[in-house]
């Protein structure tokens, strides 16, 4: 599982931890094999646990609930996926302007 869908399982899971894997895997465009999968690696390096709705009549519902560890794994994951983005959207800029260049000087041309 790469950063950048643990990041968006971390953001789904914060904002909505009663969540059933089948609402994730939807959310995330994947199976819901895929989901459980990455689920259970989460939760197997300490960064995500499973709770038990004590008051449901559904036994099966779960509340998806980020562990300190999972908070700050979070944390970091968001600092360099922004880093990450932020480098994308520079050469974004830098790619778009000499595009400009290129047209103008093209424009320029057909004018003589």
């Amino acid at each position: 599982m790469n950063e950048e869908m643990s990041y968006r399982i971390f953001k789904i899971l914060e904002q909505d931890p009663e969540i059933s894997q089948r609402e994730l895997a939807q959310r995330m465009e994947v199976s819901l094999g895929k989901m459980n999968y990455c689920l259970k690696a989460l939760m197997d390096k300490g960064l995500v646990k499973a709770a038990n709705f004590r008051n449901n009549t559904n036994k099966a519902a779960y509340a998806y609930l980020l562990t300190p560890q999972g908070v700050e794994e979070k944390t970091r994951i968001t600092v360099r996926f922004l880093r990450r983005k932020v480098a994308e959207y520079e050469s974004l800029e830098q790619e778009i302007e000499r595009l400009r260049d290129e047209v103008k000087a093209l424009n320029l041309g057909e004018e003589s």
